[in-house]
């Protein structure tokens, strides 16, 4: 059954700056919000694909209990990272009360699931899809998952703004996307941006099927918005875009959404940038 989540002692664990306590705080809402859409149980062994600097990890912990497991992978380079590290970060949540519920490993989602024959309660993705470099390298990772998960649960920001005031962060979310699709490769963390339809229809491809589905607004304190529109208001993304976009067509195009995102934000009179509603999935696999 679902465990009762208290947001401020779970955040308390995760490697934070004390005098910026609610950014965390607003981060660890939010995956409660999505642990509970999930329906994550008690005792529930998940595998969390794309863990980061376990953010939704410590949230996992706490859901499945003393008698549950979180084994968390993520391919990127422990000194991944900023203000903290992947390493950094995860090792401090290792020595937390609830780092004897988690095991995080570097590997990507193949290598682990050929390690054993392990079948999971739950397979989560939660903020990782857009890291993926493309929609077949997301497709790949879903057909591998569903025959050794019950369930799988993703997590995605949704394309939509309930909130006027996170219209620039939807907006600066494109101009990113618009931007790494034009490079051969992209180190950002917005590289293949999908809709809910598109990921829904990617799940159907690799035979999963959806049993719930929905929208949840980010909390206030989310500052994820804030940090995409000040990324590309910032001279980097200007630069960027004259050394990888050639075609001066193209360049136009990318340079428009940028200028959108400055016409949005302007249009907050002041007010702050908020991030934008979030999609969440629950799939069945075919274990």
């Amino acid at each position: 059954m679902p465990v009762l989540l208290d947001a401020k002692t779970i955040a308390s664990f995760s490697l934070h700056n004390p005098d910026h306590f609610g950014i965390q705080l607003g981060q660890t809402e939010h995956r409660i919000n999505l642990v509970s859409a999930w329906q994550i149980k008690e005792g529930d062994h998940v595998l969390e694909v794309g863990c980061g600097q376990g953010d939704c990890t410590a949230v996992l912990a706490a859901a499945v209990g003393e008698s549950g497991r979180v084994t968390a992978i993520d391919p990127a380079p422990l000194d991944y990272g900023d203000p903290y590290t992947l390493g950094e970060a995860q090792a401090h949540l290792k020595a937390s009360p609830l780092g004897a519920r988690m095991n995080f490993v570097r590997a990507n989602t193949e290598d682990i699931l050929a390690a054993d024959d392990t079948i999971y309660d739950v397979a989560v993705l939660a903020h990782c899809i857009w890291y993926f470099a493309s929609p077949s390298a997301l497709l790949a990772t879903l057909r591998a998952l569903s025959p050794r998960a019950t369930r799988i649960s993703l997590a995605e920001w949704s394309l939509a703004a309930s909130h006027p005031a996170a219209v620039p962060h939807l907006l600066a979310a494109l101009a990113q996307a618009s931007l790494e699709c034009r490079k051969p490769a992209s180190v950002s963390n917005i590289r293949t941006v999908l809709s809910p339809r598109a990921l829904g229809a990617l799940a159907g491809e690799a035979g999963l099927r959806v049993v719930g589905e929905g929208v949840v607004e980010s909390p206030g304190g989310m500052e994820d918005g804030q940090w995409e529109v000040v990324a590309v208001l910032g001279r980097g993304f200007g630069e960027e875009v004259g050394g990888a976009v050639g075609d001066e067509r193209e360049r136009g195009v990318v340079c428009a959404m940028r200028d959108a995102v400055a016409a949005s934000k302007e249009g907050l009179g002041g007010e702050r940038v908020r991030a934008m509603d979030v999609w969440w999935g629950c799939f069945e696999g075919r274990v």
